[in-house]
């Protein structure tokens, strides 16, 4: 049970339930938020901090959860119901790339992680497996879906034979469209009738002519349309309106045929209609799971174990509300530690005004609240924390003129449900209790409450300023004291809360603050008493006390653990110092033992050799006694008495190690100065041949690639204008490289007249391999500029007259690019965007003259 109705709103949680809308990725996540409430269930709740937890670690990890496409489609789904019912383009793009998402996330969480002790696949994320493990996920609609839509969510042309053969009449339609137009664009153009740089145009999907409304009658056809100046209308010409009539009756056949595909989709997908909705509560669990777990990284909260038990043993609680609006500030919390046992269950918290009691308070009922609808919370990792049946709350001012309440009244009216609701099992949250009427009878109606509740077993956390209500903790088994700490000689509140004594108001401190004249202060001080003035300041001064212990205890206990870290610290790097020398030990044995194999198969030669030169026998026993004293030597070796023994043959070990990989060294230095030199030369050669290669006046050169030779007729800075034959071209001089003249030969035809067939053959052959259209988008400057050069170059040689180049719309940038190099081509006589039809702006008409 909560209560009040506005329980969420009184502690803050109606905005965590904002932030987390506004981490989730769609309307799916945003509706679980909605929809989340608070248990007492253990299971439950554990269960939910798990999934987040889990969640979590997959996010700090290497591999990341597929989380592109979140779309909530269960409204046209469901929609699909109903026979003869389909769903829109859009929403079907929508729904394959979601049907996607749930397939990748339930793999994912699907995939075992090797078996446990039984033999039984083992998963990574355990919490999340169990949420995604039968989850259906549908790869034939999927499939299928893909034989419809392309990449980019259209209907694709291959979708049905019909729409193919529709789409191609289309096409051939609007290309006969576009010639008719274009010449009887360039007819007006060249009567006057329309601007030179105007070109056709679509109004209300008919392809139309700009013409100047004085001339307009000049033109056969029907006004579509005018600017909004008023200085040009739009004709379609009387030629294509049959035609364009034509486009609209294909166009209307191409919508309904779509809508027939959509529709035998649509009796695919409609037997799985209810496991689809279901698959989207899966998406919408994870979208939840993904807010959570950004939530709890902006608040640094934690998933801790909740028990079952009413229980509160919270160290550094955090107000998450509250630290967030003061980080804005450049300002930080200050945490809380608190407790409610089964021996301790009723926390009485008394202190001065604006001290933080009532951010106490709310701190403890929004982080449990919090905790029961399966969020993480900001405390420390030692905390426990248990589940409550019952969370109740009384905090602020709650009169009605309706229901002709005042303050004190509502306050009464929330105690008297609080007392018929209470048990062991009830979180009681009471803000200034007893407040509201006048302080005696008030202090004694709560007192007599407060039995109530210690009757009933119940837990809670109450603010007070009530001396009575301080001495009743003192006197009952089950209450305890609590005081917000408040710095005399600073005169501000410290925000911390201290249990084990009440206390003080400060009332005279912040009254002789804020202003007041002494006098009055006097005044006031008399009235209540010395004995009251008394014990409130020893009852400051018992708060100061054991607040400077309590300093004092958190310094000892911050050496204390910073010693037992550094013990440890050190503990490790003895150990690993240990184990380090132990494997330096082992290596060190294992060399010497192999330079022993080594010795050994010496040795063995030497024997042979002098068994083989009939050597005597008392020789041949000596050497077999030195090799056995030495691997004896060496397998004696105690690892830690004799550490200078097997240094030293380390050392040799390594010395002769060290011969070897510099005698290695030295070769590999001279195989890589040899590879220079060679470089350099090659270099130094290409070099000579590149200042040889310089094209001249006069000079006999070939294009590279080819074999027709000719003869450079004048050199105009990087352009060449060479006669090959009976043929002159301009071109590129970097395209160019020098050859050989041919000899002179009377038996055979003459030289020009060779020259001229070979290159008329090269020519005809590059002609037939030749495109007209060149496609350089994707392509960075450099690339499009060079590719577009020899484009250029090639064209000119070949004679083509027109061609396109394809370097899309995008920023501009390389059509800019490539005009700019088009406009320094003497051969290049005009170039112009492509007619709207086919490209537009994204393709370039170059004219070679």
């Amino acid at each position: 049970m909560i209560y009040p109705k506005n329980f969420e709103t009184k502690i803050g949680f109606d905005e965590i339930r904002t932030l987390l809308k506004q981490r989730c990725l769609c309307q799916l996540g945003r509706e679980m938020v909605d929809n989340m409430q608070a248990t007492d269930d253990a299971a439950a709740i554990n269960e939910w901090l798990l999934q987040v937890k889990e969640f979590r670690r997959i996010q700090a990890g290497a591999e990341q959860m597929p989380l592109q496409y979140f779309f909530d489609v269960r409204e046209c789904v469901a929609r699909l119901r109903l026979e003869g019912t389909h769903i829109e383009e859009d929403e079907l793009f929508d729904l394959r790339r979601s049907l996607e998402t749930i397939c990748a996330i339930v793999s994912f969480l699907n995939r075992p992680d090797g078996t446990d002790d039984d033999g039984e696949p083992a998963y990574a994320y355990p919490a999340l497996h169990r949420l995604a493990d039968g989850v259906a996920t549908f790869p034939q609609i999927v499939q299928r879906i893909d034989q419809i839509l392309d990449k980019f969510g259209k209907i694709k042309d291959s979708a049905s034979p019909a729409l193919l053969e529709i789409r191609r009449e289309l096409a051939r339609t609007e290309g006969s469209i576009s010639r008719t137009l274009n010449s009887i664009l360039r007819a007006a153009q060249s009567e006057g009738l329309v601007d030179r740089d105007a070109s056709a145009t679509m109004r209300d999907g008919r392809l139309v002519i700009p013409v100047a409304p004085g001339l307009k009658r000049k033109i056969r056809g029907i006004v579509h349309d005018e600017s909004a100046t008023g200085k040009t209308v739009y004709i379609e010409p009387a030629e294509v309106v049959e035609a364009n009539n034509r486009v609209r009756e294909l166009e209307a056949e191409e919508r309904r045929e779509i809508i027939r595909i959509l529709t035998d989709f649509a009796k695919l997908v409609r037997p799985h209609v209810p496991e689809l909705i279901d698959s989207y509560m899966f998406l919408a669990a994870i979208d939840l799971i993904n807010a959570k777990a950004a939530l709890a990284d902006m608040t640094n909260a934690i998933e801790p174990e909740a028990g079952s038990q009413p229980h509160i043993d919270w160290i550094r609680a955090i107000h998450p509300l509250l630290a967030l609006s003061l980080a804005k500030q450049g300002k930080q919390v200050v945490p809380l530690d608190i407790m409610l046992t089964h021996d301790k269950r009723i926390l009485l918290i008394s202190g001065p005004n604006a001290g933080g009691k009532s951010v106490c308070l709310k701190t403890v009922g929004l982080l449990q609240y919090m905790l029961q609808c399966g969020l993480p919370i900001p405390v420390d990792g030692r905390s426990k924390v248990g589940l409550f049946q019952n969370i109740m709350i009384d905090i602020g001012d709650e009169q009605s003129i309706e229901n002709d309440l005042s303050t004190y009244s509502s306050h009464l009216t929330n105690m008297k449900h609080m007392m018929r609701q209470a048990n062991e099992r009830t979180l009681l949250l009471i803000d200034e209790f007893g407040s509201g009427t006048e302080p005696q009878i008030g202090g004694a109606i709560a007192e007599a409450v407060l039995k109530q509740f210690c009757a009933k077993g119940a837990y809670g956390v109450i603010t007070t300023h009530y001396q009575n209500l301080k001495h009743f903790a003192d006197s009952h088994e089950g209450v305890a004291n609590g005081a917000m700490l408040y710095d005399r000689h600073e005169m501000r509140a410290l925000f911390q809360l201290a249990i084990g004594q009440p206390g003080s108001s400060f009332a005279i401190e912040i009254a002789r603050k804020t202003g007041i004249p002494e006098e009055v202060i006097r005044d006031a001080s008399e009235i209540v008493g010395s004995d009251y003035i008394q014990s409130d300041k020893y009852l400051q001064d018992i708060v100061r006390d054991k607040r400077y212990w309590e300093g004092k205890r958190q310094t000892i206990h911050q050496h204390e653990k910073t010693l037992e870290q550094r013990i440890a610290r050190y503990e490790a790097d003895i150990k690993e110092l240990e184990q380090s020398r132990k494997d330096i030990l082992r290596r060190a044995k294992e060399q010497a033992e192999e330079l022993l194999r080594e010795s050994n198969k010496k040795i063995e030669n030497t024997i042979r050799e002098i068994r083989e030169s009939q050597a005597e026998k008392e020789e041949t026993k000596r050497i077999r006694e030195e090799l056995n004293a030495f691997k004896q030597e060496v397998n004696d070796i105690d690892t830690k008495a004799n550490d200078e023994l097997i240094a030293k043959k380390i050392r040799q070990i390594q010395e002769r190690k060290e011969r070897k990989e510099k005698r290695k060294r030295d070769k590999a230095a001279g195989e890589e100065q040899r590879k220079k030199d060679a470089e350099a030369a090659k270099a130094a050669a290409a070099k000579a041949a590149a200042g040889a290669a310089t094209i001249s006046k006069g000079d006999t050169v070939r294009i590279k690639g080819l074999t027709s030779v000719g003869k450079v007729e004048a050199v105009d800075g990087k352009m060449a204008t060479v006669i090959f034959g009976d043929m002159r071209t301009k071109m590129r001089a970097d395209r160019l490289e020098h050859a050989d003249a041919p000899k002179q030969d009377s038996a055979q035809s003459p030289p020009a007249a060779n020259a001229s067939r070979s290159t008329r053959e090269a020519i005809d052959q590059r002609k037939l391999n030749f495109r007209q259209d060149l496609d350089v988008r994707g392509m960075r400057g450099d690339e499009a500029l060079n590719a577009v050069t020899y484009f250029i170059d090639d064209a000119i040689l070949v004679g083509i007259s027109r061609v396109r180049i394809l370097h899309g719309t995008g920023s501009g940038i390389l059509r800019q690019l490539i005009r700019q190099y088009l406009a320094t081509v003497p051969n290049v006589t005009a170039f112009r965007d492509e007619h709207v039809q086919f490209g537009g702006a994204g393709i370039t008409v170059v004219d070679i003259g």
